[in-house]
């Protein structure tokens, strides 16, 4: 399917998108990628909405990526003797471990690891920050915590803890049964919850063992710090709007975004932009001014995929969410100055032979009238090198592998085509024309850039470039060999 854009669109899957005529039909509309989140729904449930994705697929003859987002793990409070308190400002509040329903003076918090981590002056957030605690002394088994911020407290709410990493796996028990599954069940990415460490990824990438990439969602104060080091050792980022605008102040979290999302770029490495996109969408057919301006935004920065969530999997109108952000984002990729912003922040070392090629056909491509750059790549990595760049021109690219088109379906202006392998650089050429003619994005009489590796199936090796027009007869009459 051609796309009339380069940023990709990730939809989430749930209750308002459980069917095979939704997902088509949301497929059409503008998303390349299904989110399904482990939070919600049961294996069974997430084996048939896998299934209804490959079956789409299939049907329109275009990869699609398939993202299972791991919960992580989730810090809660206990239950309480009355429905909910008010804690007032300035009152006194307990953190333990007994399990006695709480009152207005404490609560269980079954959690021995936060506990551990503790100090005097730590903070804790209760229900997405509503409700700020500060500890004023604690041992290993409770905080005695002031209350900085009052209001409703209740059952089961969600704990964050800001100030300190916390000496949690980033896998829980049911991650890592969730985990399993997927990666079985053939799912491409895997969005890992609440990183604080590079070493969360490399468990998890261990524990993947090739059957999925590893994308790491940025959440947690501590994430932000050691930036550099998770996403070294990351496939891919998203940058989690929601948990990451609660453990730090909100005005923070905007140029934390712009700046994860050069970093990213300079990688070769995807980043989505997520949480509360067109939230008014969830109740309502349009979106607001601030909202558009929001998605405008991430695009304008540079972000390879922006995300839907409880839009397109609870919301009562998730074609209408996926229809805006396709629109918003062709308007924003036809101005101007977006193509000055995504020239003016290429980034990125040119240190091997493949940067170089990269860097060469993106500016063949906007000083002669070529229409197109197709990569051969059999691993991703050069066609993620050419994303890189935000050439002027589509980038098509060509692949003998299932699993690496639906990879490369996450990055920015991507279009993906399953190929036959090849191993003479003249078949090559040839099947690059064909495809570029075949997606409508070249005629016969247009040129097109063509980058491989010699020999061909090998990781790595891209080393040849070439200029080639899209009538066989003159790449035969060329090259008759």
């Amino acid at each position: 399917m051609r796309r009339l854009r380069n940023v990709k669109i990730v939809a989430t899957l749930g209750p308002a998108s459980n069917d095979y005529d939704m997902i088509r039909a949301l497929t059409e509309a503008g998303a390349n990628v299904f989110r399904l989140n482990m939070s919600h729904g049961e294996h069974g449930e997430i084996r048939e909405r896998h299934a209804m994705i490959r079956k789409v697929e299939a049907d329109l003859g275009s990869p699609i990526a398939i993202l299972a987002d791991l919960q992580g793990p989730k810090l809660r409070v206990g239950k309480f003797a009355e429905e909910s308190y008010d804690l007032a400002v300035g009152a006194k509040f307990r953190l333990d471990l007994d399990d006695t329903p709480g009152d207005i003076t404490r609560v269980q918090l079954p959690h021995t690891e936060i506990f551990a981590a503790l100090k005097p002056g730590s903070n804790l957030l209760v229900n997405d920050g509503k409700i700020r605690l500060q500890v004023e002394d604690c041992g290993k088994d409770y905080a005695n915590c002031i209350v900085t911020v009052g209001g409703a407290i209740s059952n089961r709410k969600g704990v964050n803890v800001p100030d300190v990493v916390l000496p949690l796996a980033a896998l829980s028990d049911k991650d890592l049964k969730d985990l399993e599954f997927v990666c079985d069940l053939g799912v491409d990415w895997l969005a890992l919850s609440f990183v604080q460490r590079p070493e969360d990824v490399l468990q998890a990438k261990e524990l993947a063992k090739g059957r999925a990439f590893i994308l790491s969602k940025i959440e947690k104060p501590s994430a932000v710090t050691d930036f550099d080091e998770i996403l070294a050792v990351s496939d891919g980022i998203m940058v989690a709007r929601g948990d990451l605008g609660v453990e730090l102040p909100v005005h923070a979290v905007p140029p934390i975004q712009k700046r994860l999302i050069r970093k990213c770029r300079a990688a070769a490495k995807p980043v989505i932009v997520a949480t509360q996109m067109l939230e008014s969408m969830i109740e309502s057919p349009m979106p607001t001014r601030a909202e558009v301006s929001d998605v405008a935004t991430a695009i304008y920065e540079g972000a390879d995929a922006i995300m839907l969530s409880a839009e397109s999997a609870a919301g009562d109108f998730p074609i209408e969410a996926v229809t805006t952000m396709n629109n918003v984002a062709m308007e924003v990729e036809n101005d101007p100055v977006y193509v000055e912003v995504m020239d003016a922040s290429r980034a990125g070392k040119k240190e091997t032979i493949a940067d170089a090629i990269v860097s060469a056909a993106r500016e063949i491509a906007e000083t002669t009238d070529v229409k197109a750059i197709v990569c051969y790549s059999k691993s991703g990595a050069t066609a993620a090198l050419t994303a890189r760049e935000r050439p002027h021109v589509p980038i098509i690219a060509m692949t003998p592998h299932h699993t690496t088109a639906r990879k490369l379906s996450l990055y920015w202006g991507m279009h993906c085509v399953v190929t036959p392998p090849v191993d003479r650089f003249k078949t090559a050429v040839v099947n690059a024309a064909r495809a570029a003619v075949a997606t409508g994005f070249a005629t016969e009489a247009d040129n097109i850039v063509v980058t491989a590796g010699v020999p061909f199936n090998t990781k790595g090796s891209t080393n040849i470039l070439r200029v080639a027009p899209c009538d066989e007869r003159l790449i035969h009459s060329a090259d008759p060999e």
